[in-house]
C-alpha cells in the first residue's frame, strides 16, 4: 500500500483531530524512525518525550514480551506480583510514600485533582464543594473536559462547555499573583515547571521556589505536572528539582513506559494520597502487570543509562549551538536539557516540513515554536548532523 493509500484511508476513516506530518513511520530504532518507503529521519521528537530512552528498547521490549507470556491483565479487583515491584521501584527512586498509577497522562491530572480535592475536604477542613485549585495560564494538563475546564486556549474549549467549576488561573511565573490567588478554600496549585505545549516556557529563577514556599505558608498542596519534563527530559530526573523544591505531589507518565504502553502516575505523601477509599477511585487498567513490567523496566534504563545526566549536557550543547546559528527568522531559543523551543518570527510549521525534507522530524507548538525533544540517547554526532539540516532551513 502506497503512502497515498494510507494517507487517504486516515483522512476518509479517522477524526481529524490532529494535523501530523505526512510522515507514514513503520518502523524505529534509538533516534531513528524509517517511513513505509524507506527513508529514514532522525526523530526530534521522541512522540512528545514519551521515548526519552530511545524506540524500542530492547531492556523494555524483553521486560514486555517476558510478562506478556505470563498475565497482562488482572484488573484491581485481583493483586498481581508486579504492582508492588513498581511501587516499591518509584518510592526507592523518588521518596515519595505512595504512588497510584493509571494510564494516560490527563488520567493521571485528573487523578491529582481528586486527590487534592479530597484532601482539601478531609484534611483541610475546606467547606463541602468549595475546595478550589488555582493553575497557571498558558497550562497543557491534557484534554478532558475538567482539564478543558481551565485551559486558557482558546480552542481546546470550543465547544466542550459546560465546564468543571473550581479553578483559579493566575499568570504562569508570577509568584506574586499566586499568592493574591490563594485563599482559605484553595486546596492545591498545579503547575507545570516548564511550559511545554505553550512554548517550551521556563518560568523565572526561583519561581517554583517561592511558589513552594507560599503553599506551604498557607496549607495548599504543591502539585507538580512532569508528565512531559520529567525522567531526565529536563536535565535532571525532574524538573522541579533544578530548584531543589520537593512538592506534594508529582505526576508522571509518558516516558513512564518509554513509549511501549501508556503507564502514568501520581507520586505523594501519604497524608495526600492516603485520602482514597476503596471505591473513590479506579481503572481498570492501571497498574496492570503488564504496565507495571514495563515501567520498571523503563525507570532501571533511565538510571542505568544516566539519561538525565547526558541530557543535560547535550541539551547544553544543542541550545548553545542553535543560538550560534544566527537565523534572521529565529527570536529566542530556550529550554533546558533536551527540551528546547526554537521562536520564530513567522509560523513554524513550513519550516518543520521543510526540516522533514531533509531528514528531521519535529513539530510546531503554538504556531511559532519549533519544538525539539529528541530520544534522550541521542549522541553528540547525530545532534551535529542535526544541525547542519537547521542551518539549511533557518538561514
Amino acid at each position: 500500500m502506497t503512502v497515498t493509500d494510507l494517507l487517504a484511508l486516515e483522512e476518509r476513516y479517522g477524526a481529524h483531530n490532529y494535523h501530523p506530518l505526512d510522515v507514514v513511520i513503520e518502523r524505529a530504532k534509538g533516534v531513528w524512525v524509517w517511513d513505509v518507503e524507506g527513508h529514514k529521519y532522525l526523530d526530534c521528537l521522541a512522540a512528545y518525550s514519551a521515548v526519552n530512552q530511545g524506540h524500542c528498547h530492547p531492556r523494555i521490549f524483553a521486560a514486555l514480551v517476558e510478562q506478556a507470556r505470563r498475565v497482562t491483565l488482572t484488573s484491581r479487583a485481583f493483586r498481581n506480583d508486579q504492582l508492588p515491584l513498581l511501587l516499591e521501584r518509584l518510592h526507592q527512586l523518588t521518596g515519595y510514600d505512595m504512588a497510584l498509577p493509571m494510564n494516560s497522562g490527563a488520567e493521571a491530572v485528573e487523578t491529582a485533582i481528586k486527590a487534592a480535592r479530597k484532601w482539601g475536604y478531609v484534611t483541610k477542613g475546606i467547606p463541602a464543594d468549595r475546595a478550589r485549585i488555582v493553575v497557571c495560564a498558558g497550562n497543557f494538563h491534557g484534554r478532558t473536559v475538567s482539564i478543558v475546564s481551565f485551559s486558557t486556549e482558546a480552542q481546546y474549549r470550543d465547544g466542550f462547555g459546560p465546564f468543571t467549576p473550581g479553578f483559579d488561573v493566575v499568570p504562569f511565573g508570577d509568584a506574586d499573583a499566586l499568592e493574591r490567588a490563594l485563599t482559605d478554600d484553595t486546596c492545591a496549585f498545579l503547575v507545570e515547571p516548564i511550559q511545554g505545549e505553550a512554548g517550551i516556557i521556563v518560568p523565572p529563577e526561583g519561581y517554583l521556589a517561592r511558589a513552594a514556599a507560599l503553599c506551604r505558608e498557607r496549607r495548599v498542596l504543591f502539585i507538580v505536572d512532569e508528565i512531559q519534563s520529567g525522567l531526565g527530559r529536563a536535565g535532571a530526573l525532574f524538573a522541579h528539582q533544578h530548584e531543589r523544591v520537593h512538592p506534594d505531589a508529582v505526576i508522571v507518565g509518558k516516558a513512564l513506559s518509554g513509549g511501549f504502553y501508556p503507564v502514568s502516575a501520581v507520586l505523594a505523601t501519604r497524608e495526600v494520597l492516603g485520602v482514597f477509599a476503596p471505591g473513590d477511585h479506579g481503572s481498570t487498567f492501571g497498574g496492570n502487570p503488564l504496565a507495571c513490567a514495563v515501567a520498571r523496566a523503563a525507570l532501571d534504563v533511565i538510571v542505568d543509562e544516566g539519561l538525565p545526566d547526558w541530557s543535560a549536557a547535550l541539551g547544553a550543547y544543542f541550545i548553545e549551538r542553535l543560538r550560534k546559528l544566527a537565523s534572521p527568522f529565529v527570536r529566542d531559543v530556550r529550554g533546558r536539557g533536551l527540551w528546547i523551543g526554537v521562536e520564530l518570527d513567522r509560523p513554524a510549521r513550513p519550516f518543520c516540513e521543510a526540516l522533514k525534507e531533509l531528514g528531521v522530524l519535529c513539530k510546531e507548538t503554538h504556531d511559532r515554536v519549533i519544538r525539539i525533544a529528541p530520544p534522550l540517547v541521542i549522541t553528540t554526532d547525530e545532534i551535529d548532523w542535526a544541525l547542519e539540516r537547521f542551518a539549511r532551513v533557518l538561514r
